[in-house]
């Protein structure tokens, strides 16, 4: 039998279609999260008498509920495979978005209510009004249990795609490719959601959004299956995407797809941890930024999220963060190619250089008393810092872990992401009720009230990827892969 020469044959690049396919989950991923808060502060509380602690505990129990799932969300991707499992997630986070938009009708109807006039018109501190926020968030903390189950498994479920379909050296490229739809739909969100809620209501905004994900499904049924199996990849590109097996055999090859690493064992390695550790210290961070930056120009500027200089604001941000996060990804390619590193190492040289960005949160809110402007563009520094930063730790799981456990390990840092992101959200909620209460009472670094509260997160944001790194760098000072008997 002839043996095909693959060197002079064209390659297809059938890889970057898939990559498009998990920009757009991501993508739609965070246009469901950002619904809430881009439509709490300016459309719902006022209906509902919501308060800052109110929707702290509404965020803080998402981020919980989504870490609790997390730890079982890799594992359950990795016993379903990529294709099927990636259809549960997007389709039960899709319904749960959609559901958001029952929680105002079932509210009046439980008190007795027959208008969201009457809601409105509620005294905010009586009786009534107090019961309206109370079962008004139960309901929101039902929908946002039943999004967290879904949403928990994008991450686990693209990350093993990108491992299946991309070598290791260009991993981290791919990865900041479709985690920018994090980015995007941040970036999206804020031209869209608040014009939704404002003309339409905003059930209608949870409605048309959370729909997105439906139309995801149909691409995803029939473009994905494993590159092997794949009627769009050619043997150049088969051999291209699977360059790192040569020189294994064909029963190490086997290992590295199909034994999967027992779940309690994962947490035996030191590279497990490096991973958690990376994760726990960093995605409140991101969490922060995203739920809570539409508040932050309403409260401190007074640009509500449907106004042109609000949406502007939010606009800027997260362009910000698109624009220069991409090319994190490609900053470990360089290193590992221009100065011979494996890619374990280049990728850590690169994460030091990006946890040095969101450092520039200390100035956020002192240089915010000269204008708005100034702290939309630091958050959008230190965003681009942490999705640039997320893209190459991701990969590292690629790096050290066997394909057949990667969305074990992804699902496991997650959770403790979620913890993280939790406790900011929640602590922030919080804080920002007992600042403002306080007012002149309550000063940290010069400034008083809730502003005070703003300066005391931004410090925590500040340094935290550097302890991120440090901790990794004592737990995985140099690369080691796993292997799996």
């Amino acid at each position: 039998m002839a043996i095909e020469n693959t060197s002079s044959l064209k390659m297809t690049n059938w890889r970057w279609a898939i990559c498009s396919l998990l920009f757009f989950a991501t993508f739609v991923n965070y246009m469901d999260r950002q619904v809430l808060s881009l439509t709490w502060k300016d459309f719902i509380a006022p209906e509902f008498h919501w308060t800052d602690s109110d929707y702290g505990t509404i965020t803080g129990f998402f981020s919980l509920f989504y870490a609790a799932v997390s730890l079982f969300a890799g594992k359950f991707i990795d016993w379903m495979g990529s294709k099927k499992g990636y259809l549960w997630a997007i389709f039960i986070w899709s319904i749960a978005a959609c559901l958001h938009a029952s929680c105002g009708w079932i509210t009046m109807n439980v008190e007795g209510l027959d208008s969201v006039e009457a809601l409105y018109a509620v005294e905010s501190g009586s009786a009534m009004a107090l019961a309206i926020a109370s079962l008004s968030v139960w309901l929101f903390l039902g929908c946002r249990a039943l999004l967290a189950l879904g949403e928990a498994g994008n991450f686990p479920a693209a990350i093993k795609v990108t491992a299946q379909y991309f070598p290791k050296m260009d991993r981290a490229f791919a990865t900041s490719i479709f985690n920018a739809g994090a980015s995007i739909g941040a970036l999206a969100s804020p031209l869209c959601i608040p014009i939704l809620a404002k003309y339409f209501g905003w059930e209608m905004a949870f409605i048309i959004i959370g729909a997105l994900g439906f139309v995801w499904m149909f691409f995803w049924v029939f473009m994905y299956s494993k590159p092997e199996d794949s009627r769009f990849v050619n043997k150049a590109e088969l051999a291209y995407i699977q360059q790192d097996e040569k020189g294994e055999s064909s029963t190490e090859k086997k290992a590295e797809e199909n034994n999967t690493i027992p779940f309690l064992k994962c947490f035996t390695y030191r590279q497990t941890w490096a991973f958690i550790s990376g994760k726990f210290f960093t995605d409140g961070v991101w969490w922060f930024f995203l739920f809570w930056a539409p508040a932050y120009f309403s409260d401190q500027y007074g640009y509500a999220s449907y106004t042109s200089m609000g949406q502007l604001l939010i606009f800027t941000l997260y362009l910000i963060v698109t624009v220069l996060s991409i090319y994190g990804g490609y900053v470990p390619k360089l290193f590992i190619e221009n100065c011979h590193l494996n890619p374990y190492a280049g990728r850590m040289r690169a994460m030091f250089i990006f946890a040095l960005l969101p450092t520039l949160a200390l100035f956020a809110q002192p240089l915010g008393v000269y204008s708005a402007w100034w702290p939309a563009i630091i958050i959008g520094l230190a965003g681009a810092g942490h999705q640039a930063w997320s893209a190459n730790l991701y990969s590292t799981i690629g790096d050290m872990f066997p394909t057949s456990t990667v969305a074990t390990i992804t699902g496991i840092g997650t959770m403790a992401g979620g913890i993280s992101s939790y406790a900011i959200n929640q602590g922030s909620g919080i804080l920002f009720d007992y600042a403002a209460n306080k007012g002149s009472d309550f000063t940290f670094f010069g400034f008083e009230g809730k502003p005070a509260g703003y300066m005391i997160i931004f410090c925590l944001c500040a340094v935290a990827y550097l302890i991120a790194w440090s901790v990794m760098k004592i737990l995985v000072p140099k690369y080691k892969k796993i292997a799996v008997a």
